[in-house]
């Protein structure tokens, strides 16, 4: 009982984690163009990410069953995933590279679960059908193909959105531009933030009912007292408890600071006006928002950080430093592959020491 608690502990300083590291996406443009204050918008990002934390599941369903066969997932298993997502989070964190806290948790999990099933390969969901409901489901159509289409339609659509907002604002003074987008922008980045909660804090929460369901299972929350009841998830659903504990976690992950992260994506990556912070902002929104109908745990920071490309390209291709985007794609091509194999070592390290 005492090692359910841990994990849901080590779950939510994950999500919080994700709260200062992830989050710092959605509203570095807006800080950059100076539309808002720093404070102000992690103030507004708290805010939002907490109200679409509470709506939807798809996400977390995903996450928690759609990618790995959760008969070989024990508490071991996602202890493992959390501790690999958490260590990778803290390295790309203190060096201030965009990495994603989902492909982070998703590598940790597979890499955790096929230790757990003894090198069987076949655990890890990579491409199938859903027989009742015929949706695509596994790693490779809900992780893999998003992680590069996703960056991509990031990429075109705030080239295009932008290159049609020149068209509209180019015979208009620049101060009228100004005003009129600074406006626009922090609707934008409101947005951005309340698809962030819906698709970023999800992950959590399905890691959460994961753990739950699993102890349930296994006979380890049979002999609970009835004030402790609502821990039990036979059927696997996401508790309302659990989406409300998450939400504020990840709200409260928001409001100590992601500075770093604001200062590369906001600032690094390309010089941004209001109009331009915009397009980037409503670009990187609406892919996230149409990622999470479906249920793929996207990357707000692979989406966020191709769609200011995007915009920064509009002026002259040289606007965007190539080098440092380079670096951030390296972290995102590895993160996967790192925390699969730190996840994997850590479980057969507990394993040897007898941890199940």
């Amino acid at each position: 009982m005492s090692f359910v608690f841990l994990l849901i502990v080590v779950a939510l300083g994950f999500e919080y984690m994700n709260g200062f590291n992830d989050s710092a996406n959605a509203i570095a443009t807006s800080v950059a163009t100076k539309v808002l204050t720093a404070r102000e918008a992690i103030i507004m990002a708290c805010i939002c990410d907490l109200v679409g934390a509470l709506c939807g599941t798809a996400v977390a369903k995903t996450v928690a069953t759609g990618l790995v066969d959760v008969a070989f997932v024990t508490q071991a298993t996602i202890l493992c995933s959390l501790l690999a997502a958490i260590l990778w989070n803290l390295i790309t964190w203190r060096f201030g590279i965009p990495s994603s806290s989902s492909h982070a948790l998703i590598g940790g999990l597979c890499g955790a679960t096929l230790a757990s099933a003894h090198n069987n390969w076949h655990v890890i969901k990579w491409a199938t059908v859903d027989p009742t409901t015929h949706h695509a489901t596994g790693l490779y159509f809900k992780v893999v193909f998003p992680m590069f289409a996703a960056p991509i339609c990031g990429l075109i659509g705030g080239y295009v959105a932008m290159g049609i907002l020149i068209w509209f604002i180019k015979h208009h003074h620049p101060q009228h531009i100004n005003r009129r987008f600074g406006k626009m922008q922090i609707a934008a980045a409101a947005w951005t933030s309340f698809t962030h909660g819906m698709n970023d804090a999800q992950k959590t929460m399905g890691i959460i009912a994961l753990t739950l369901f699993t102890a349930t299972k296994t006979g380890r929350l049979d002999h609970l007292p009835r004030w402790l009841a609502f821990l039990r998830n036979p059927d696997f659903n996401v508790p309302m408890w659990v989406k409300v504990i998450c939400a504020i976690t990840i709200a409260a992950g928001i409001a100590t600071g992601g500075f770093r992260i604001i200062r590369t994506v906001g600032k690094k990556l390309t010089k941004l006006k209001t109009a331009q912070g915009f397009a980037a902002q409503a670009t990187g929104a609406a892919v996230i928002q149409l990622a999470t109908v479906f249920g793929v745990p996207l990357s707000t920071t692979h989406v966020i950080s191709s769609s200011v490309m995007g915009v920064g390209a509009t002026k002259r291709l040289t606007a965007v430093k190539w080098g440092l985007m380079g670096r951030i794609a390296c972290a995102w091509v590895i993160t996967i592959p790192i925390t699969g194999s730190i996840g994997y070592v850590l479980l057969r390290s507990l394993s040897a020491a007898g941890v199940n």
